[in-house]
């Protein structure tokens, strides 16, 4: 294919170069005549592993050379990629100047192909938070194009993971291709671009692929501050914590895997809360800063009081609650969140209702009975007996549970308002449906 590559930074110039050696006809842009220069010399204007030799291949074969003309390149091309950047703004905003100029001059080319019935297609791989492709930048390329993208101009994101001192390997060896298409014939084209390397394909609407490269770097940050935190409080309470992250690392079920996230309602439980106050408690005694772990637990406080704005935005006083232990399988209601839920909504005057087919206060014993004794001491007037009693008493049914008793009675539109705190197994469909609201979107 013959492709343009905005911007020859370490993304576009390492895209470029790639590209290139893949067997596509390859112009570079850049706003810098200096790193224009030296691609067309034959030399790479970044400083990166195997990128030197490669520029110099591909330049002396003639399948990359480099402009500063916007409308030439895109002109001489199908499909241009913006590898621009997007630094952030003093206030920790996004700066999306290069991205509108780029948009704006991208525009005004393709209307000049639109005259002669060639689409281009423009593929954002710059990193840009979601709503910025199809509320800032598609405009712009259509008030400049003259036309409608997805129909006269082709549209799509397509996130880099890339990581600087590795980027040609990563290239070759992605961990995953994205392409987030505002039409099909869009996504068509990423995927002829990168046809024949390795790696699972997601194709995916544009807010989603936009929002993608955001949780990848929020999860590696998070990650590496987590290792460095637990690193500094092992060594506080004089624990090796290579030795502990090993093992750590050796549970793929549960820590390196999928387990625990999907986004849902907030966790609770016997273990999970009281370990992480007294670990964060040990930081403190050994005075170690732990920002990460020390806000946790009042993270998932939030997230509780979110579901609590849920129900009261209903304007609905009449609630049922499924679920009240802390994880379907066990009545185990100590720091259940759900304990917590009902407790707020008791609090503020709800007519409130429970069903948890494994709760029976006569079989409470221990801790867990004083526990919930101390919480919620009403909870026998508030516990019925069946999820119909629940339903036909509730307003608002608050689906906190994945209880096969439960799924089945929720009823398909009619009945009450539903609030799903566990994204239901049936939540697409029922998404369209009046009277659903979700709380894991």
């Amino acid at each position: 294919m013959r492709v343009s590559v905005l911007g020859l930074g370490y993304v576009g110039c390492v895209s470029a170069a790639c590209l290139a050696s893949l067997g596509h006809e390859v112009i570079g842009v850049d706003v810098n005549p200096v790193k224009v220069e030296l691609v067309n010399d034959g030399k790479a204007p970044v400083v990166e592993e195997r990128i030197g030799e490669m520029i110099a291949e591909v330049v002396a074969s003639g399948a990359l050379r480099a402009t500063v003309d916007v409308r030439d390149a895109v002109l001489g091309t199908e499909v241009s990629l913006v590898c621009v950047g997007t630094p952030s703004e003093a206030n920790g905003s996004l700066c999306t100047t290069y991205l509108e100029r780029v948009a704006e001059q991208i525009g005004a080319a393709a209307a000049e192909k639109a005259e002669r019935g060639e689409r281009h297609t423009v593929v954002f791989r710059s990193t840009m938070l979601p709503g910025t492709c199809l509320d800032l930048l598609v405009p712009i390329l259509e008030k400049h194009l003259g036309g409608t993208a997805g129909v006269d101009i082709g549209v799509a994101v397509n996130p880099e993971f890339l990581r600087e001192g590795t980027s040609v390997r990563d290239f070759f060896d992605p961990p995953k291709t994205v392409i987030g298409e505002l039409d099909a014939a869009s996504g068509d084209v990423v995927a002829a671009l990168y046809e024949g390397l390795p790696g699972e394909v997601f194709r995916v609407p544009v807010p989603v692929a936009e929002a993608i490269k955001y949780a990848d770097n929020a999860f590696h940050g998070l990650k590496i501050g987590f290792a460095n935190e637990l690193g500094a409080v092992c060594q506080a309470l004089g624990v090796d914590s290579h030795q502990v992250i090993d093992v750590f690392l050796a549970d793929r079920k549960l820590n390196i895997s999928p387990a625990y996230l999907r986004p849902g309602f907030a966790f609770g439980g016997s273990c999970l809360p009281k370990d992480l106050r007294s670990l964060v408690h040990a930081a403190r005694r050994a005075d170690i800063s732990v920002p990460i772990l020390s806000h946790v637990l009042p993270s998932n406080a939030d997230h509780l009081q979110r579901a609590v704005e849920l129900i009261e935005r209903t304007g609905k006083r009449r609630v049922g609650l499924f679920g009240l232990s802390f994880k379907p399988g066990t009545d185990d209601l100590r720091e259940s969140p759900l304990v917590e839920l009902a407790e707020r909504l008791f609090g503020k005057g709800y007519d409130l209702r429970i069903y948890d087919p494994n709760v029976s206060l006569s079989r409470l014993l221990g801790a867990n009975r004083e526990y919930i004794e101390t919480r919620l001491p009403h909870l026998a007037q508030l516990l019925a007996e069946s999820v119909e009693e629940v339903l036909d008493h509730a307003e608002v049914a608050v689906v906190g549970t994945r209880e096969p008793a439960v799924l089945s009675a929720l009823p398909h539109g009619g009945g009450p308002l539903i609030v799903d705190l566990i994204r239901l197994p049936d939540a697409d469909a029922r998404r369209t449906e009046p009277g659903y609201i979700g709380l894991a979107w």
